[in-house]
């Protein structure tokens, strides 16, 4: 990172001007947004495609945002899929699906929040891993071309990630990572590239994958590196067996410290993408708030797994009940909201 330094030999005006400058960048960044939420139903039913709209998959209803900004939500992590995006590899995007991401983008945008355009694919096509001789790395820049040329003058799209959770892929994905970088540089270059790695993105396991990734280049130096992290026994997010008598409430903490060591060591700046717990064990939500407070001290943002209006009974949801009570995840998250003083995304210095 490029500092600043204040010469006390330039002339008294221009000091002056470059210390307003300064000081109005400084406000305009105080306030990094540490915790916001994905929105699920757009890439639900993957193994139906293109599927029914409103049957298997599903987009926020119009004026949907407007709830979570009134408690204090910003930025949404909003999973897509690829083959409803664009039905055969290299060809035009699929209108009637794009519209509705249009249409979402934009309710954001009247919401004065932001949108993280998340490709929820797994580094696959049709369950073809990326690299391969079925789905060449060339079609995945195609596809990001397309995406960066038609929403990137979109005001609600915040940021591009550009692959949820790659696995099995761990000889093609950082080649395939820098083409979908190189790819959306070619029609936007303001935007943050948010970058998960292999093995499922695991925040615990990610120095033992992905120092592969610290060879990417971005001409607009806007990588932002994303880990996951779940709390149950195999840290799938399934949370299928009843919590440890001897459970540890630092797990949290000690999942997510690999990553933010290693975000450290290499001067990088990192993103928790997807975390998110039942409500039916207070250690659990004690746990959460123990990496939160991690998470903050460390000015790391992290997006909760998971809201929005079709999850029905899943017990990592955070939407509210039918009566309008909140789930008792969100006592928690709410705490952060706002909170940590931070200028930049972390880790802090």
């Amino acid at each position: 990172m490029t500092r600043t330094h204040l010469n006390s030999k330039r002339p008294k005006g221009m000091l002056l001007g470059l210390l307003f400058a300064l000081g109005s960048a400084a406000s305009e960044a105080e306030n990094i947004d540490l915790i916001g939420l994905n929105i699920g139903g757009a890439a639900f039913s993957s193994g139906h495609i293109p599927g029914k709209y409103n049957t298997n998959y599903f987009f926020p209803a119009p004026n949907y945002f407007a709830r979570w900004k009134e408690e204090g939500i910003q930025t949404i992590r909003f999973p897509i899929l690829w083959e409803r995006l664009q039905s055969e590899l290299n060809g035009e995007l699929v209108e009637d699906y794009a519209k509705l991401i249009d249409k979402t983008l934009q309710q954001a945008a009247d919401h004065d929040m932001r949108i993280i355009l998340d490709i929820h694919n797994y580094a696959r096509y049709r369950k073809e891993i990326i690299g391969t001789d079925n789905v060449p790395i060339s079609a995945y820049q195609n596809f990001l071309e397309r995406i960066a040329k038609r929403w990137k003058d979109q005001q609600g799209l915040y940021a591009y990630d550009i692959m949820n959770e790659p696995h099995g892929a761990d000889e093609y994905w950082p080649a395939t990572a820098q083409a979908g970088i190189d790819a959306i540089r070619k029609h936007d270059r303001e935007r943050p590239l948010f970058i998960e790695g292999n093995f499922w993105s695991s925040a615990y396991l990610w120095p033992k994958f992905n120092d592969p990734l610290l060879q990417l280049k971005d001409p607009s130096d806007k990588l932002i590196f994303s880990a996951h992290l779940y709390i149950d026994k195999h840290g799938n997010g399934q949370y299928k067996e009843p919590i440890e008598a001897d459970f540890d409430t630092m797990i949290g903490v000690k999942r997510v410290k690999p990553f933010v060591e290693w975000l450290k060591k290499n001067d990088k700046q990192g993103h928790i993408g997807e975390f998110g717990i039942p409500a039916d064990d207070p250690r659990l939500l004690e746990a959460m708030d123990h990496m939160l407070g991690y998470l903050q001290e460390n000015c790391i943002p992290m997006t909760y797994w998971a809201a929005g209006s079709s999850w029905g009974n899943y017990k990592l949801s955070i939407e509210p009940t039918k009566d309008g009570k909140h789930r008792p995840q969100w006592k928690v998250l709410s705490k952060y909201i706002g909170k940590g003083n931070c200028s930049r995304i972390g880790p802090r210095p």
